[in-house]
């Protein structure tokens, strides 16, 4: 299967595969079953098609589950990681006020909330230590954790730099200190092996538009022994948790693209790998100041985030919008345009901030669109250079 067959005509070259990915044809093709002829309720117990509908619910946990070493009754299903998110932080049943230890660089859906949290007297925010590629000081994780928290959250890997995070050494101390841990796991479910039970995690956040689901549908995993206080009341759903008509198209899309990613993920995120590897040294040979940021040995094998020095990434940007699908940063702060608080936090130099560039591919990339984005980058780069010289 290539990329034609989920994009097809003259469009750009889609690079953006830490935004969202294309739907897989195949999970498509199973969320218009449910749209179209199994468009039962999954609450609806007197019919056969409610009937229907709430196996497929129950299918698709199991689908959930077994890609991220989880109980299907562990499995909540939500609209997405943010919601999933705003569950754990806002639903943890504690009266007192909350001492959260985070990474600077978590996705906006978990500094947001605990920003909001804190203007509120419920959460007191302690960031842990990372250094200048992103990755974490596990000694001050442990140091903090010994002083007492109430959580920790440390996302699986990073929705900009793509540096992955040693989640189960992160949940060994979590547990040796018998502190809940949210990992917010969208950016990397389907692309690297995480086990839920057995890597200590609490609470795992998943988004299904970043493994070749539809938007709107995603999960959390909440370990079984734990509640949280619903933020959404109607009808009891989900064991109290979460209220609300079940999305069963989307939910059975979800499981649908978890079943493919544990089946392909391994060959699928080596060739991922490859052709990243292809793009990258084409660029360094052709824009010889370069530069990589993030952990070059421990990142998403989609992700390519680069600066340009004093090159302005708008102006990039500007000359490849209708030719070629890459970013200037997170696609979480609704068109907000500020400095990546991501490459802050890690101290890159102002001038690589605004030269930066997130690409990110995945299994419908192809060779020929490595090749043509390099060009498509070179060319744009050196049109810049000529203007500014």
């Amino acid at each position: 299967m290539n990329s034609s067959q989920c994009i097809t005509g003259d469009r750009p070259i889609y690079l953006d595969y830490h935004s969202t990915t294309p739907v897989d044809p195949r999970v498509a093709s199973v969320v218009m079953q449910y749209i179209l002829t199994e468009f039962g309720n999954s609450s609806s117990i007197d019919h056969i098609y409610g009937d229907r509908a709430d196996g497929a619910v129950k299918q698709s946990a199991k689908q959930v589950a077994d890609l991220v070493g989880a109980l299907y009754r562990e499995v909540i299903f939500t609209s997405g990681a943010t919601e999933s998110i705003n569950l754990v932080l806002q639903g943890l049943p504690n009266s007192h006020k909350r001492k959260i230890a985070l990474l600077p660089i978590e996705h906006k859906a978990i500094l947001d909330t605990c920003t909001a949290l804190t203007k509120k007297g419920i959460v007191e925010m302690i960031f842990l230590r990372i250094d200048r590629q992103g990755k974490l000081d596990l000694e001050h994780l442990e140091t903090t954790c010994s002083q007492g928290m109430d959580l920790i959250c440390v996302m699986a890997a990073n929705n900009e730099i793509g540096t992955i995070y040693p989640i189960q050494a992160v949940g060994a101390i979590a547990q040796k200190y018998n502190i809940p841990f949210l990992c917010d796991g969208s950016q990397a479910v389907g692309k690297i092996p995480i086990d839920f039970t057995e890597w200590g995690i609490t609470y795992l956040a998943i988004s299904g538009h970043k493994l070749y689901a539809p938007k709107g549908i995603g999960a959390l995993i909440v370990k079984k022994g734990h509640y949280l206080e619903p933020i959404i009341h109607g009808g009891g759903h989900q064991k109290g948790m979460r209220s609300g008509t079940l999305n069963v198209p989307g939910i059975a899309g979800l499981g649908e693209a978890c079943r493919l990613r544990q089946l392909e993920m391994v060959e699928d995120e080596t060739a991922i790998a490859t052709k990243r590897d292809r793009l990258q040294t084409l660029l360094q040979e052709s824009i010889p100041d370069l530069v990589i940021n993030g952990d070059l040995t421990n990142r998403l094998a989609g992700n390519l985030h680069i600066s340009i020095p004093s090159i302005p990434n708008k102006a990039i940007i500007a000359r490849i919008r209708d030719r070629l699908a890459i970013s200037t940063g997170s696609a979480c702060s609704s068109g907000i345009e500020n400095p990546s608080h991501v490459l802050q936090a890690i101290a890159l130099p102002e001038h690589l901030i605004e030269g930066a560039l997130r690409i990110s591919m995945g299994k419908f990339t192809t060779d020929k669109e490595c090749d043509r984005a390099s060009t498509i980058l070179t060319e744009a780069v050196h049109q810049v250079r000529q203007i500014l010289a």
